[in-house]
């Protein structure tokens, strides 16, 4: 994702070392500092934490990609969704110094009405292409079975969507529906981990270490088969456990504890819960291979240690260093506009499809040469397609995220205001 994931005017901020509680674990050696001058002494508070910015806009370029081309090793690459997780996680962690329940409510705030923007026009495209929830054997033909519509207003659980609708040779591929609502199950687990949140910080301010391991212990019990729930309340179950490692890992990052830890500890802890991962993973490869999206304690192993080192080597970057200043103001616009380009990119993969087939009714590709080329390169157009779409979602829906965090209305929040003068802080 992104948020939080959402991205909106959250700022992170360095948790002040004389308030940060002590866990109960070995202390970093630290030098006494010779007081600066007034002039050189840092800037307090403010800004955005930049490094985490550009973590979260790689993950949803991963995500994208990966969708994309399908590419299992990029799983392994950069865990897209753990990051995603531990950087809500920490923002939550900081929001929770506020009263819970107002807290929930405002993250609640934040992520519906883009939900309800895409849901609409995913809705009416399922209606017009002929679905009848009352008369969708999956959903039982029943009222109550078409009362799971509600999920696509608030997710407590997963949407209803046909899996074929219309025909191969339709606008759209006959599983559109089910790609489209695929990413959706991240707006759920995210849900579930924002109201456990207040429970969850109690549990790891008082136990951090058992409350940070307790959903990898979760995921070797109900995401290896040992035990099983059916149906989408399993799949739930499984979600929350293999990436409450993470969520909780934000909370480590915001409160100080992973900079309480010797670097050497983390690395090598991480390190060794990484190698198990894959070790579980090379005995339990799925039809994919090495996609780690079908082994779950693989993905919380693998998830957990990554998250772990990004975090711990934290710089804490107020503006983007070197050559990374060019990608300032993308990053920027991916993170105001995390959840459109989240929600959205999976329909917009799939709208590059018929654009494509377009090309084949130009006058040069009649030759049998000419198809055969257009045919292999159709993935490499449909990447290049993809992100022109994904700005035009952002143009025509991204607004909706400003109008829920209660600000003004933004088309392109690149962070460059009118007459080229560079917007500070968030």
């Amino acid at each position: 994702m992104t948020h939080e994931y959402t991205a909106g005017s959250d700022t992170e901020s360095a948790p002040d070392p004389e308030s940060t509680p002590v866990y109960g674990i070995p202390q970093q050696r630290r030098q006494e500092p010779e007081l600066a001058p007034e002039s050189k002494k840092p800037k307090q508070g403010g800004g955005r934490d930049r490094y985490l910015d550009l973590l979260r806009s790689i993950a949803l370029v991963r995500v994208v990609i990966y969708h994309l081309f399908g590419w299992a090793w990029l799983s392994v690459l950069f865990p897209s969704m753990g990051v995603m997780f531990a950087l809500a996680g920490s923002l939550m962690a900081r929001s929770l110094n506020r009263p819970a329940l107002g807290v929930i409510k405002g993250r609640l705030r934040r992520l519906l009405p883009p939900l309800w923007a895409f849901s609409a026009v995913v809705l009416v495209m399922m209606f017009a292409s002929g679905w009848h929830p009352l008369k969708d054997p999956d959903l039982g033909g029943t009222w109550w079975g078409a009362a799971k519509l509600f999920d696509y207003i608030v997710p407590f659980g997963a949407p209803p969507y046909p899996e074929h609708l219309g025909s191969e040779s339709g606008l759209l591929e006959s599983t559109w529906a089910d790609q489209a609502a695929g990413p959706l199950w991240y707006l759920r687990a995210y849900l579930w981990f924002v109201i456990a949140s207040p429970l969850l910080l109690w549990a790891f301010r008082r136990v951090p270490w058992a409350t940070l391991l307790m959903p990898l212990a979760l995921t070797a019990v109900v995401g290896t088969g040992l035990v099983t729930i059916p149906g989408e309340t399993g799949n739930a179950v499984s979600d929350f456990a293999v990436y409450g490692g993470c969520w909780i890992l934000g909370f480590a990052h915001h409160e100080g504890v992973l900079k309480q830890v010797p670097r050497y500890l983390t690395v090598s802890g991480a390190t060794v819960i990484m190698g198990f991962g894959l070790w579980w993973a090379s005995g339990h490869l799925g039809p994919d291979g090495w996609d780690l999206n079908d082994i779950p304690l693989a993905q919380a192993c693998w998830s957990f240690g990554i998250v772990v080192i990004l975090l711990q080597y934290s710089p804490s970057w107020q503006e983007l260093p070197g050559r990374l200043a060019r990608w300032d103001r993308l990053v920027t616009l991916s993170n105001n506009r995390a959840v459109t380009i989240y929600l959205w990119h999976n329909l917009l993969i799939m709208a590059t499809v018929p654009i494509i087939d377009q090309l084949y009714n130009l006058p040069f590709m009649e030759s049998d040469s000419a198809t055969a080329l257009l045919d292999k390169s159709d993935t490499f157009l449909m990447f290049l397609l993809i992100w022109p779409l994904i700005a035009v979602a952002i143009l025509a829906f991204g607004w909706i995220e400003d109008i829920a965090a209660k600000r003004g209305p933004r088309l392109w929040p690149d962070g460059v205001r009118g007459g080229g003068s560079r917007r500070r802080g968030a």
